[in-house]
């Protein structure tokens, strides 16, 4: 009698601290990456790595801009192959506000998100009035639309790109000309987004996004405005991503009409199966692996491709839910 009546609390208790072990690791292992990112820029200096300080700023905004595309396609069910589009849109509005005689970054990097989202409330529209395979070819058409548009544009060094005479001002004391002044203010812009973005998949807009995902039909007898919802999740996520290219224009002083070509969207896509679609930092994480061992891989070899590719069969086949969902596995293991 009291085995059998143990057994079920020893249960309870056991689940107790599964879910306590669970939100410990995923509030303390962000802060703890956070902090060591904060703390690279010096590191870095000390040791005469400067290079890398702006590399690892690149990996960051890569990391926000699969987020954003995970938000839609891991959490939403929206596949699309043209998200670098809104990358490039929030890129070329650096430029264009740049070149017109805009000097604050805060207000260049506004626009750019604004601007985005309005070529991503128009791409939506129309897109989102379509499914499965349907979907993925018209965001990859307007994605080529908006790239031969820039391409066209030899005011802006058409094929060729354009290089900023200057970065915008951050102002504040701040100077935007200084690696690590910039990395710091990309990282904790990026944190808070991501932040952020972490915050609506839990919501009950991240949960009605998710049931839609599931089971459209079903969501739609209950009443939900299953499209508004979509183009909703669409237009934030387009948003974000051009962020994520305004800071990359304004790290790099230059843009190409190539940062919005379909095979920068493919790679994001790859970016968000390896680290996990759907999962909580998928999108960051697979940013994070892909990059790392592109860097890598470059550094030793000309034939580099060969094993990022290797790398995504393999995750294709034995790690199907993403690196995130294989640390999972563990964590769940250990308990």
């Amino acid at each position: 009698m009291s085995v059998a009546s143990s057994s079920p609390s020893l249960s309870a208790a056991s689940a107790v601290r599964g879910a306590q072990s669970a939100r410990w690791m995923g509030a303390v292992v962000p802060l703890i990456v956070l902090l060591a990112l904060a703390v690279f820029p010096p590191i870095a200096s000390t040791l005469g790595l400067d290079f890398y300080i702006g590399f690892v700023r690149r990996v960051l905004v890569f990391a926000l801009a699969a987020a954003s595309l995970n938000f839609i396609m891991g959490f939403g069910g929206m596949v699309a192959l043209g998200h670098a589009g809104f990358v490039g849109v929030g890129a070329y509005a650096v430029v264009m506000l740049t070149d017109a005689g805009v000097t604050s970054a805060w207000v260049v990097w506004g626009a750019a998100m604004a601007l985005a989202a309005l070529a991503a409330v128009v791409i939506g529209a129309v897109s989102l009035r379509t499914k499965g395979v349907y979907f993925i070819m018209i965001t990859l058409a307007f994605a080529q639309m908006l790239y031969f548009v820039f391409v066209s544009l030899r005011s802006y060094g058409g094929d060729d790109g354009y290089s900023l005479p200057m970065r915008p001002l951050l102002g504040l004391g701040l100077n935007s000309a200084d690696e690590s002044t910039l990395y710091w203010v990309v990282l904790a812009l990026v944190a808070v987004v991501l932040w952020w973005l972490d915050r609506a998949t839990a919501s009950r807009f991240g949960a009605a996004l998710a049931g839609i995902r599931d089971n459209e039909t079903r969501m739609r007898a209950l009443g939900y405005p299953v499209y508004l919802l979509q183009l909703t999740a669409f237009v934030l996520a387009g948003a974000v991503a051009g962020l994520a290219g305004a800071f990359l224009a304004t790290g790099n002083s230059f843009v190409s009409p190539s940062m919005m070509h379909w095979t920068q969207s493919a790679t994001l896509i790859v970016m968000v199966v390896i680290g996990g679609l759907g999962r909580r930092w998928g999108g960051p994480l697979g940013a994070a692996v892909w990059l790392t061992l592109e860097e890598v891989l470059k550094l030793n070899t000309d034939y580099w491709h060969m094993p990022l590719g290797a790398l995504l069969i393999v995750t294709a086949l034995y790690a199907p839910k993403g690196l995130a969902a294989l640390a999972d596995l563990r964590a769940r293991s250990t308990r």
